[in-house]
């Protein structure tokens, strides 16, 4: 006998639409689903990714690729052909396939031999099934096989009620979720409804079919799509067959989105703390806020809770920060002048920032980091930008702009964070502090605006006062396709209200350190800045390497002049020199702050050339430049002697003819490699100033090699090298290090192998690193000894699509390695 088919032309009504269909539809998302705990991008199949830009430095991670996986490891009987479109469902008919088909009585329907229906991106295969179209009772027997858009699953029999959204899958059971690559099998499935499933004697993996590499197994899995939940009940983390880790209950993600739940734990050991162990948790409270709880131990120190709370709401948004530890138990058995004694001793640190709107065009900007002592950050910091950092900066402000104008009114302070050094190298606290700036055009060339602030500065032991500054302008901005000349007319004042006993300090601290004391309680500065801005531009084409190129010239002349006034009798807030740099060239200061206005009469001539490509990328550009003095550098930061030794940052009169030649260049000529270049030469002392290089390669799909010099005379001298190199697609070698040619040592040294699978990727790298903050910038301070150093092995095992065990791993590479993937 011929099979028998239902044709196209015959569709069941929409009440009666195959049962086996509508049945299998109820396991459309019952598979267990897993996800990343990290806020990763969502995975996908085919590898596709967005590649970190060349010369970026911090990449964002990667997004879980399974391009390693098995081409079309998908279960036997996949269609690729089927649509993808599950919006079609309500409005399709259900085409019908056997090779026998019964109807006793227009009710029961009974279907055998290849049966097969497809409604929309629905298709279903069974030997046998039955369907009562009255109660939409169905038993499905025999190799049944169900596709969808997102979801394959396989099982012996299967029965269950169509309208009431229950099902019982027995024998083999198997599924898999395209969408993110999960793949498992069980013993019994079970719906419960339309959003709840339940597994027995179930597995889950994202490896290949057939070849888990990793697994999931559990007595029980429950999922539930309306809470994007899954619940494992007794079960066990295996690898290559062997298990590592069991829950007695566990809950873990379906989709990528937020939900409450145990994150993996982290382990590591510091020399400072000894062994720790921490395990978050955290709390998916509601769309716009949630909260992350973290307790910690610490072998040497004990116990320690820290959390963080985020939040965004219509008017304010923010989050906040804290680790608190209620007793220190360690005991410092080498206690020297750069450390104290925290034995006994709560410590913490609180991070608090916020931004709120208050009204149309203002908010409330709070950001505030304090800790409980100097040497908590190098305590508790395993990173070299922790424990490098020495001061923690405070402010609230309540900030307002418009079309012309912006305000601000608030505070700053900071906390010194650095055990080598005394509080004293705090900065001013400026409380309360204004600003107020406009910049209003005004017929068609120019405008007129002003910068203006008023502050009050506050430190212990030092000259204290308040400080008004006015800086008002009238600019213009003459230009056309190949041209432009910017002049600019400006007249700074300053005033300042020195508090009572000013005569008792001078500008290092009290009277006798060496510096005239302040003789005028409200010394004040006014004067006028003029400068002209003026450059040219021209185009031509050429070509280089055999590729055409838009080539241009841009000679530039900037003329300064601010008369010389006398300065030495007003304090230093807040002011100090600033390394000369290119981006000097053409400022009209080169104190940052008010408290020093330069003098000068100066002329700037500097000349870029570029290379444009077809596409407008700017594939090299080169400048030089310097500055001409015609008129001697007067305006000074006084010197003083303490200890045989000179106060750093301070200037003197010069007779310089010329400031610093000033030379860049950075180039990009294809999409393989970048590099720049910096160089300061110095033609009064004969000697270099400032020298920078840095280059970056890109080494395949995902390899990186970077090479960085950098140089600042009687500061830093510093080579560095890093690497991400492809051995084979799976494998890989990573390593980096950091040299000081000043402290003649090693800073930080990293070396490692990665390997990444269809489904896991494991790092295992060594770092070599100092743990104290001189040898990062600068030399040693006499007497001062060398910084410890300490070596740590770090493990990273990453589950796709679970996430990661020991994620700190992956944190340290990325900061350490430019471009790093």
């Amino acid at each position: 006998m011929k099979p028998k088919s239902l044709s196209p032309s015959r569709s069941l009504p929409p009440r009666r639409l195959l049962a086996i269909a509508a049945a299998a539809a109820l396991f459309s998302s019952q598979g267990v689903h897993a996800s990343s705990q990290t806020k990763h991008p969502k995975a996908t199949l085919n590898g596709t990714e967005v590649i970190c830009p060349l010369g970026s430095f911090i990449c964002p991670p990667r997004p879980d690729n399974f391009a390693l996986c098995k081409p079309n490891g998908m279960l036997e009987f996949y269609d690729p052909f089927l649509s993808k479109d599950s919006a079609l469902r309500a409005s399709a008919n259900t085409q019908v396939w056997s090779d026998h088909v019964e109807s006793p009585d227009q009710i029961t329907y009974h279907l055998s031999g290849h049966v097969k229906t497809i409604r929309a991106d629905q298709e279903l295969q069974a030997d046998v099934a039955d369907y009562n179209s009255d109660t939409t009772d169905y038993d499905a027997r025999g190799n049944v096989h169900y596709q969808e858009a997102t979801h394959l699953i396989s099982a012996d029999h299967i029965t269950g009620n169509t309208d009431n959204s229950t099902g019982l899958a027995t024998g083999t059971v198997r599924y898999q979720m395209l969408d993110s690559h999960g793949n498992g099998t069980a013993v019994r499935a079970e719906m419960l409804d339309a959003d709840r499933n339940r597994y027995t004697m179930a597995t889950y993996s994202t490896c290949d079919i057939g070849r888990h590499i990793w697994e999931l197994r559990a007595k029980q899995i429950e999922t539930d799509d309306t809470t994007g939940r899954g619940y494992a009940h007794s079960a066990t983390m295996s690898m290559y067959g062997v298990p590592f880790f069991y829950f007695p209950w566990m809950s873990f993600p379906l989709n990528n989105d937020r939900q409450s739940g145990f994150l993996y734990p982290y382990f590591e050991h510091t020399g400072r703390s000894g062994y720790q162990f921490r395990i978050p948790y955290y709390f998916n409270l509601a769309p716009n806020y949630d909260a992350t709880l973290t307790p910690r131990y610490y072998s040497l120190r004990g116990a320690m809770l820290s959390g963080e709370v985020r939040y965004m709401f219509p008017r304010t948004s923010g989050e906040f920060q804290v680790e608190f530890l209620p007793h220190d138990n360690y005991n410092d058995q080498k206690l020297t002048s750069t450390s104290i004694d925290t034995q006994g001793q709560q410590r913490y640190l609180y991070h608090i920032l916020n931004n709120t709107a208050v009204w149309p065009g203002w908010s409330l900007n709070t950001n505030i980091t304090r800790a409980s002592d100097q040497n908590y950050l190098r305590d508790f910091g395993n990173d070299l930008f922790s424990i490098s950092t020495a001061l923690l900066y405070s402010s609230i402000y309540l900030n307002g702009s418009g079309n012309w104008w912006s305000a601000s009114v608030g505070g700053d302070m900071w906390q010194n964070v650095d055990p080598s050094q005394a509080n004293s190298v705090e900065p001013y606290k400026r409380l309360p502090r204004a600003t107020f700036n406009m910049d209003i055009p005004f017929a068609r060339w120019y405008d007129v605006g002003m910068t203006s602030e008023a502050v009050d500065f506050h430190k212990f032991n030092q000259v204290e006062g308040a400080r008004i500054d006015l800086y008002p302008y009238v600019d213009a901005d003459f230009q056309g396709p190949a041209w432009f000349i910017r002049p600019k007319l400006a007249y700074r004042y300053t005033d300042y209200s020195l508090d009572g006993g000013y005569q008792r300090y001078s500008y290092y601290g009290q009277l006798g350190s060496g510096t005239t004391p302040f003789t005028q309680s409200d010394p004040s500065r006014s004067l006028p800045i003029i400068s002209l801005d003026q450059g040219l531009i021209f185009e031509r084409s050429t070509s280089l390497f055999d590729t055409h190129y838009t080539q241009t010239l841009e000679p530039r002349l900037y003329y300064l002049y601010v008369p010389y006034r006398n300065q030495n009798n007003l304090p230093l807030f807040d002011t100090a020199p600033m390394s000369f740099d290119d981006w000097m060239l053409f400022a009209p200061n080169q104190f940052s702050g008010a408290d020093r206005q330069m003098n000068a009469n100066n002329l700037t001539a500097a000349v870029t050339t570029r290379l444009l490509d077809d596409g407008g990328v700017e594939r090299l550009s080169a400048t030089f430049g310097q500055i001409r003095y015609f008129t001697p550098q007067k305006v000074q930061v006084p010197c003083t002697t303490v200890s045989n030794s000179t106060v750093a940052g301070c200037t003197a009169t010069t007779d310089w003819r010329g400031s610093d030649y000033v030379t860049e260049l950075n180039t990009q000529l294809n999409d393989q490699w970048t590099a720049s270049t910096e160089y300061l030469w110095n033609p009064n002392s004969r000697r270099t100033d400032l020298g920078t290089f840095t280059m970056q390669r890109r080494l395949g799909f995902d390899g990186i090699l970077n090479f960085s010099y950098r140089f600042r005379r009687g500061l830093l001298e510093q080579y560095q090298a890093s690497a991400v190199y492809p051995l084979t697609e799976r494998w890989r070698l990573i390593g980096e290090w950091t040299y000081s040619m000043l402290d003649k040592r090693t800073v930080e040294a990293l070396a490692g192998v990665q390997y990444e699978g269809c489904c896991v990727k494991v790092s295992v790298v060594a770092r070599h690193y100092v743990t104290g903050y001189y040898g990062v910038v600068t030399s040693l301070p006499p007497g001062q000894t060398a910084p410890n150093s300490d070596t740590a092995v770090m493990f990273q095992l990453e589950f796709k699509g679970m996430g990661t065990f020991s994620g700190q791993t992956e944190s340290v590479i990325r900061r350490d390695i430019l471009g790093y993937q």
